[in-house]
């Protein structure tokens, strides 16, 4: 094999047609092998070359596409000072962009001796034991597909787990199931069209690892927030299993979404690694460079600082770490065409030191980015320090999750204390919290569900929490559900409990759609998804998180499908003005005006800790004249009634101009939308049954 030194940059793997330059970062390393795997297993290990400052390299004529590979450092073993290298432990590719294989728990990745931490636990070779890197061709036909921009407040998501949308799927060939080629099955894509989705939100692709503890009690890392490469798609959800197959069939997916006007947000992990604390594994960064790629503690290096609880958090503010996630994420949005990012525990890319800092250089360079500053940037706005709660303060070109939005909008129609005036500012897109600066309302990211917690129907039907299965006694997951059982903990055979939960299941899904801001659907919540009442299902990969396609609830399905037909259709629930809380003359483009069940105007500030009560809103939307066309655009008005009182409720339609009738397009009280059509006047009574919802519509 013909060697030379090759160059520096790119980082990672790169073929060029002849041969495949590797580049690897260390700053303490001595020496840096690349070492080569065959189909048996065997290895043959060539030192690198080059060295251009930190950077390690050599350019290898004949290794091609799918060549598995790893690194070996020589270097310092020094734990008190960070510093842990050690040439029997194979090392991946930070830049790597596909993985082959995956982790076999044995003694030897561990790498220190609890009673002798200065000295490895043993110099075994891991290389049996580990997964490698995998060389890949970049070529791919994108038949002149592209992103696809779309805007935000045109924009609602939907939060899916790649296999567990289309493990148990009757349509899609069993040998597809679970996989990207799955997720973009004909089958798979009519479900998501039908529902009127704009965009999948994946749970964590980036190559990750099944921590030890899971594999010993027979459990699974289902959710996949432990990843260890960050280039590469996870070779499990691959049908190709051929060494690097994963890349084209991760990119035909994307190919798929985007034929059929449906992006694709990834839910990243750039604030921790599956390597864990100074007892955890070494798998790759760790072993290449600790004390860059790790936060550690200040006298005492051999421990790690845990900003994420996972045991330990990447040191965001290291300039080779924070290059390492921008060329993570230009790679993904470019290369693989991914259309935005979700960032898990976002705060932490802002540390600088331990403060938070939103115009730090990180920030700064996104915000720069030519393709960067062009996708959807979403924040999980919070971290598990004390001062990590960061909701409503990210940069105004960042959305964010709004955990507020979902506790607000539960405790409304739970019917707890106080929640009156919350609910209201949630529904108008939480001004209280964005409406500051250039934000747009769409900057909040709604849900009543997500991954983490209950689903929409457990939220209904349990009030605590039966996570036994996950083998920790109970004791992990939430305690502050904000959940109502309706009477029954668990399933039920009541009639009037099911028909209440159903209802309750509509009002949560219609006022998500209603609400200013982004709605986020948890998938599976549309077809009645159960876990049991395990609120935190990260580790069950199994059929309490696999989706139910047999079990379906179809009625439940349409409903969902209607509301965001509903949505498209009456663009005064997505626009980029905030609402004006003013009275219904007001000049705003965008009004909210909220009235009591008699029909009298009431101001938000008035409804402050005030109970559930039944409460009306009329939104209206009036546009000035085209510059150019000269035309006038107007939007329809729409009132919607919302009584999650455990009574019936008598609503007087409230006077506003104009005079025209108003046309019910949607009651929660009844099981199927549509139901018969319905008019009045103002000044008319309408009567609503208990925690229930009727939208009314005044054409323009």
């Amino acid at each position: 094999m013909k060697i030379s030194r090759g160059r520096p940059y790119p980082l990672g793997s790169a073929y060029d047609g002849g041969g495949t330059n590797f580049s690897v970062f260390s700053s303490i390393a001595q020496k840096v092998e690349v070492c080569f795997f065959d189909d048996n297993h065997n290895e043959r290990r060539f030192e690198l070359p080059g060295q251009h400052g930190s950077v390690w390299h050599g350019y290898f004529e004949s290794i091609a596409p799918g060549q598995r590979y790893g690194f070996r450092v020589h270097g310092p073993w020094d734990p008190a000072e960070g510093h842990l290298c050690n040439p029997q432990k194979l090392l991946l590719d930070p830049y790597g962009k596909a993985v082959d294989g995956s982790v076999t728990w044995d003694d030897s990745l561990f790498p220190l001796d609890p009673e002798n931490p200065a000295s490895p636990v043993n110099n075994e070779d891991t290389a049996p034991f580990v997964p490698k890197s995998v060389v890949v061709d970049t070529v791919f036909d994108w038949q002149n597909g592209a992103p696809l921009r779309m805007r935000l407040e045109d924009t609602v998501i939907y939060e899916v787990h790649v296999k567990g949308f289309t493990i148990r799927h009757p349509e899609i060939p069993p040998e597809l199931r679970g996989t990207y080629a799955a997720l973009a099955h004909p089958a798979s894509i009519e479900h998501l069209m039908r529902l009127g989705v704009t965009a999948v939100e994946l749970l964590p692709i980036q190559q990750f690892v099944h921590r030890r503890r899971l594999a010993d009690l027979g459990l699974r890392n289902y959710w996949g927030y432990d990843p260890i490469c960050l280039f590469a798609p996870h070779n499990e959800y691959a049908s190709d299993q051929s060494p690097g197959g994963a890349v084209n069939e991760f990119k035909e997916m994307i190919r798929s979404f985007h034929a059929v006007g449906i992006e694709v947000i990834m839910d990243v992990v750039f604030n921790h690694t599956a390597e864990g604390g100074s007892n955890g594994p070494i798998l790759g960064f760790k072993g290449l460079d600790n004390s860059t790629y790790y936060r550690l503690k200040p006298g005492n290096r051999i421990e790690h600082i845990d900003y994420t609880g996972t045991r330990n958090t990447l040191r965001t503010d290291h300039t080779q770490v924070r290059q390492l996630i921008l060329d993570s994420l230009r790679y993904w949005a470019t290369e693989m065409q991914v259309d935005g990012f979700r960032f898990d525990l976002a705060p932490v890319l802002a540390r600088e030191g331990d403060a938070i800092d939103f115009e730090n250089a990180f920030f700064t360079a996104v915000r720069r980015d030519p393709a960067l500053s062009r996708v959807k940037l979403i924040a999980e706005p919070w971290d598990l320090r004390d001062d990590g709660y960061q909701l409503g303060r990210f940069p105004a070109e960042w959305s964010e999750w709004n955990d507020k939005y979902r506790d607000d909008i539960r405790d409304f129609w739970g019917g707890r204390g106080g929640a009156a005036g919350r609910f209201a500012m949630r529904f108008a897109g939480s001004p209280d919290i964005f409406a500051t600066g250039e934000k747009p309302p769409q900057v909040s990211v709604n849900m009543v569900t997500c991954h983490d917690g209950f689903t929409l129907h457990d939220l209904v039907s349990y009030e605590t929490k039966h996570n036994e299965a996950n083998g920790e006694g109970n004791s992990d997951g939430h305690d502050d559900n904000r959940s109502w059982n309706c009477g029954v903990e668990g399933p039920s055979d009541d009639a009037d409990i099911n028909a209440l939960r159903a209802r309750q299941k509509r009002n949560f899904l219609a006022t998500l759609l209603l609400s200013h801001g982004v709605p986020m659907l948890l998938g599976g919540d549309e077809l009645g998804r159960t876990q049991r009442g395990n609120n935190n299902a990260y580790c069950q990969d199994n059929e309490m998180s696999w989706f139910d396609w047999e079990g379906a609830d179809q009625e439940l399905l349409e409903f969902v499908s209607f509301l965001t037909r509903l949505r498209k259709q009456h663009a005064i629930t997505n626009q980029r003005a905030w609402p004006h809380p003013g009275g219904s003359g007001a000049k705003e483009p965008l009004t909210h005006v909220w009235y009591d069940a008699g029909g009298s105007e009431i101001q938000t500030a008035g409804l402050e800790n005030s109970d559930p009560q039944p409460l009306q809103v009329l939104i209206s939307a009036r546009f000035e004249e085209k510059a150019n066309s000269g035309e006038t655009t107007s939007v329809d008005d729409m009132l919607v009634m919302f009584n999650p009182t455990e009574i019936e409720a008598t609503f007087q339609i409230p006077d506003s101009s104009p005079s025209d009738p108003w046309h019910a397009v949607l009651d929660t009280a009844p099981s199927v939308q549509p139901g018969p059509v319905r008019t009045a006047q103002a000044g008319e009574m309408v009567t609503s049954i208990p925690h229930s919802l009727i939208v009314w519509v005044r054409r323009a």
